[in-house]
């Protein structure tokens, strides 16, 4: 997180309906050495607590898991380079406009009988934004495919204890400035820059 309180002035509702919407993100665990980093899928549930995925039984996070560990999910969202010229302001250096919603809590493996529900489950979320495409679901396996690859995988949870985000959207800078960087960084290094540039403007309509 930025260590710049400005950029932390989404309430806790907003990052967890943005995590919940993003659904994807980067899963971290302690270990010896360097840090065991995934990319997962998630669910989060309505009021916030738990965050359910699956990973693959080969995973090395997996094998941590005799008991519960801490554990992090970074949700990242839009992003995009800032350059100095497009505030129209002297003496100004380059940026990055971001995004970032970070969950905390305990990570645990639950019993494999559960991973049937949650695959479901997820798939059904994701499904639903493609509508009005019909959606897939498991029952359109053969069984004995559906079973091989449950094998495969196993589900877990994190129990939610902390959410912080940070919405860097030029806070910090006048408004005319403001203006001036959403209305250019479309066209930057990053990624969903028209996504950053609306939020840009609607954090400035709403200060």
């Amino acid at each position: 997180m930025h260590p710049n309180q400005v950029f932390h002035d989404a309430e806790t509702k907003q990052n967890l309906d943005f995590a919940r919407s993003r659904a994807f993100g980067v899963l971290a665990v302690s270990a010896d050495g360097a840090p065991l980093i995934s990319h997962v899928p998630f669910l989060l549930s309505e009021d916030g607590q738990w965050a359910e995925l699956h990973m693959v039984r080969s995973n090395p996070i997996v094998r941590l898991l005799k008991s519960s560990v801490p554990a992090r999910i970074a949700v990242s969202g839009p992003d995009g380079y800032v350059s100095p010229d497009w505030y129209a302001v002297d003496d100004q250096v380059p940026t990055w406009n971001y995004v970032a919603v970070h969950l905390t809590g305990e990570l645990e493996l639950r019993p494999p009988e559960e991973m049937r529900d949650l695959l479901d489950r997820q798939s059904a979320f994701y499904e639903s934004h493609l509508l009005p495409k019909p959606p897939w679901s498991t029952g359109k396996m053969t069984p004995e495919v559906l079973d091989k690859m449950m094998r495969m995988i196993v589900p877990a949870r994190m129990r939610v204890t902390a959410v912080d985000g940070t919405w860097k959207l030029s806070q910090n800078k006048q408004d005319a400035a403001r203006y001036g960087v959403a209305e250019q960084i479309e066209t930057s290094l990053g990624a969903e820059q028209k996504a950053l540039s609306d939020l840009m403007l609607e954090r400035i309509k709403a200060t």
